[in-house]
């Protein structure tokens, strides 16, 4: 009597369902554990001037102008330039907290009406603490450290 092997039979396959589980448990890890920030993104010159620095409030709101003209409120982007644009992306971010300190990122090469229309805005919505930040000027060769 002769007893026939099935195995035979059986073509070998490749299971690919606990490799997408594996590829799909390593995406979502780096998309939680990845940090984005909005800074790396938005290159700011700031203008030049000599004072004192001062340290901005932990939460202050951040408005920020790039040289283009385009406004950013913390990490949102205004779609718009115009005053009720900005006023509506501000007001979204910032809520109804209106005695919230305000910090003004304006790049050096923005136009003079792209910060007015931030300011106008700001003031439209109530802020009335708002600062303008700026770079500290650059030491420069011979200031008075060989004059004494």
């Amino acid at each position: 009597m002769r007893i026939r092997d099935f195995r035979a039979d059986d073509s070998p396959e490749i299971n690919l369902i606990p490799l997408i589980d594996v590829v799909l448990c390593l995406i979502i890890f780096f998309v939680v554990t990845t940090t984005f920030d909005a800074r790396s993104v938005l290159r700011l010159e700031l203008p030049r001037a000599d004072g004192k620095p001062n340290e901005a409030p932990s939460n202050a709101l951040s408005v920020l102008v790039n040289a283009d003209g385009r406004y950013f409120v913390q990490d949102r982007e205004s779609l718009r330039g115009d005053v009720d644009s900005l006023k509506r992306t501000i007001a979204e971010v910032a809520g109804p907290d209106r005695d919230r300190s305000v910090l003004l990122r304006a790049d050096a090469r923005t136009q003079h009406q792209a910060v007015v229309t931030a300011l106008d805005a700001l003031g439209q919505l109530g802020f009335r603490h708002i600062a303008i930040a700026t770079a500290p000027e650059p030491p420069q060769s011979g200031d008075k450290a060989g004059k004494d």
